[in-house]
Parts: C-alpha cells; structure tokens; sequence
C-alpha cells in the first residue's frame, strides 16, 4: 500500500509521536504537525528494538474518531507512560525505540463472529461476564497473524483480555458476543529514522 488515499497514515504521524516523547523527555519544543488534521481512531504503540527483535513497550489508543494533531499528541505520551502493564518508558530507553501509528477505518458489525480474516481485520468484541457486566476488548489487525492465532482462539484471547471470568469459553458462550470487524492502516519508525529526520529538518 502506497501513501495515497487508501493509505491514511504515513511515517510523519510517527514521527511526530518520537517529537512529543522527546518534549516530554528532554523539554525541547515540538513543531506543530503539517499533516491533514483529519479524524480518526487511532493507537499508537511504542516497541524496543533490542538485537533487531521487537519487544512491546506500551500500547494505548481510542475507538472514538479524533482530530490525529491532538490525538497523536496525547496517545504518544499515554502509550509511553500510562499503559499499566509497563512501567514509564525513560530517557535511557528512548534511543532504542520504534513507534508504530494505526489509524483504523471500515468498521462493521459482523452477523457472523467469524466472518473477518486474519491479517486484514482488527476485531471489537462486546460481552456480558458471568455476572452481567458489560465488558469489551479488541486487538489490531496484526495480532493474531503474529501470534499465528485461529479466528476461535483470536476470540478467546479477546475475551479473556476483556476480563471474562468463565471458567470454560464453550462455542454456545461465543455466539453471544457483538463483533466489529475493522481494518487499520499502519505505519512504523525507528530512532535511527527519527534521528535522520531532525537532522534533515536542521540543515
């Protein structure tokens, strides 16, 4: 996919999510973005590169469609601070960083919980625990590709990240879940790309 209208993102929504970290980090001003400032859902996902394998670091995002200057300028840091499965990223970690930027459109309730392909579809689950709560959960496109998932085993996944207690997930318990399938446009930027980018805009 190229940087044409089927591809919303591009590599400078990225960069400037490495230009809002970096303020944060060393207090140096931020530029104000010159990409479209449409709306979008979005999440923004940190990973450390270490000895060229990829190690998650912090992914937060938002389902609700917001203008991409602020909405970048706030997932960057939420992603990077705030994901509670991680502790802050620090200033010693920022150099091996890369940050990947998935704006995501084409949402569709689906009749049939199955009828998504992995690879190409995030999924939006919404279920009832054992005791009534409503809960929900998602994961992006490239989740269960990576982790070589079936669509059934994707759901349970799902499910058990959303927080279902149920001690068994039986097919009959799937085939109450609401399923949105969606897809994402995704774009990815090392440190070193990042570095090179400041230094041309310096020159």
């Amino acid at each position: 996919m190229t940087d044409t209208e089927t591809s919303v993102c591009t590599k400078e929504h990225c960069l400037y999510c490495f230009d809002v970290l970096n303020s944060h980090l060393t207090g140096e001003k931020i530029k104000k973005p010159t990409f479209p400032n449409k709306k979008y859902p979005l999440f923004v996902t940190w990973d450390l590169i270490i000895r060229g394998e990829e190690y998650l670091r912090g992914c937060i995002g938002n389902f609700k469609a917001m203008e991409v200057h602020q909405g970048l300028k706030r997932y960057a840091l939420i992603s990077a601070l705030h994901d509670s499965r991680f502790e802050p990223i620090t200033k010693e970690e920022f150099p091996k960083l890369a940050c990947s930027v998935s704006l995501l459109h084409d949402f569709e309730e689906v009749d049939d919980i199955y009828d998504w392909e992995v690879g190409v579809h995030g999924i939006w689950i919404e279920f009832k625990d054992v005791d009534g709560v409503k809960l929900t959960a998602t994961f992006l496109p490239e989740v269960a590709e990576e982790q070589n998932w079936t669509k059934e085993k994707t759901i349970d996944s799902a499910l058990r990240k959303g927080g279902y207690s149920g001690a068994k997930i039986t097919e009959e318990y799937r085939q109450t879940i609401k399923l949105t399938r969606y897809k994402s446009d995704k774009k990815m930027v090392t440190y070193d790309e990042y570095i090179k980018y400041k230094e041309s805009k310096e020159n």
